[in-house]
């Protein structure tokens, strides 16, 4: 099933159309949704069949597609993104309103899920960015931008992915009414290849302590010696694991 684009602004920018959006049907009883987010130049279509296959019959899986825009790390040359790029660094500019236009979008994919389903957010690559970047705003309570966040999170994973924002990311929690008590509780899930040549294994290792650092507690990283990057089944077992314990599946 597939659900037509839609359009959102960011800052001042033009409004950028986001792509096909498709959905995966629970097999069994609806008790979860999760927006899964894919990688850099992908779209939703590849990972929506790759999670129609996972034993998760309980899991509403929403699959959208990122906008076309302009990545400067590729010169300007545009591609499916949900954010731009500027380098391949732990020092890279974040595009904190192209990640705030994204995590509102993925917001607003969840408003309609009836109160009685837990949320959740994954993704790949840049879709695991976005995810934690999600994550942060859950705990935060807002977007970057000031902006309410009320989505409540109840599972984020990220596969082959990184944690943007990082410099900032305590100064946010710090004083921030029961952030302390989100970031503890929320369940979050890294998985990185040691032969990642793309997102270095480096980047994901350091993800997972930063958040720890900061108050996030229930954090599960999980490393593959040959990995690249790219999933395997091994993964994908152990993300359904994951996901059946901590959003407490049950049944057919």
């Amino acid at each position: 099933m597939s659900l037509a684009g839609s359009s959102l602004s960011s800052g001042g920018k033009a409004a950028l159309s986001f792509g096909r959006t498709y959905v995966v049907k629970p097999k069994g009883k609806h008790q979860a949704t999760i927006v899964w987010l894919h990688g850099l130049g992908d779209n939703g279509t590849g990972w929506s069949s790759i999670l129609e296959t996972l034993p998760l019959p309980n899991i509403k899986w929403i699959c959208p597609t990122a906008p076309q825009r302009p990545i400067t790390l590729f010169g300007g040359f545009p591609s499916t993104a949900w954010f731009d790029v500027s380098e391949l660094s732990e020092n890279g500019k974040d595009d904190v309103e192209g990640l705030d236009a994204t995590a509102a979008y993925v917001a607003s994919l969840l408003a309609t899920e009836p109160a009685d389903i837990k949320l959740g957010v994954g993704g790949f690559s840049m879709g695991a960015a976005t995810s934690l970047y999600s994550a942060a705003c859950f705990v935060h309570g807002k977007y970057h931008n000031g902006e309410p966040y009320t989505t409540n999170l109840s599972a984020v994973v990220g596969l082959s992915g990184f944690l943007p924002c990082t410099s900032t990311l305590n100064q946010r929690i710090e004083g921030v009414e029961n952030a302390a008590t989100r970031a503890a509780s929320l369940p979050i899930m890294l998985c990185h290849g040691k032969g990642d040549d793309v997102v270095p294994y480096n980047y994901g290792d350091k993800s997972a302590q930063r958040l720890v650092s900061v108050g996030f507690r229930d954090v599960t990283f999980k490393s593959y010696s040959s990995l690249g990057h790219y999933t395997v089944p091994e993964e994908m077992d152990e993300v359904c694991k994951w996901l059946t314990t901590k959003l407490g599946l049950h049944g057919n």
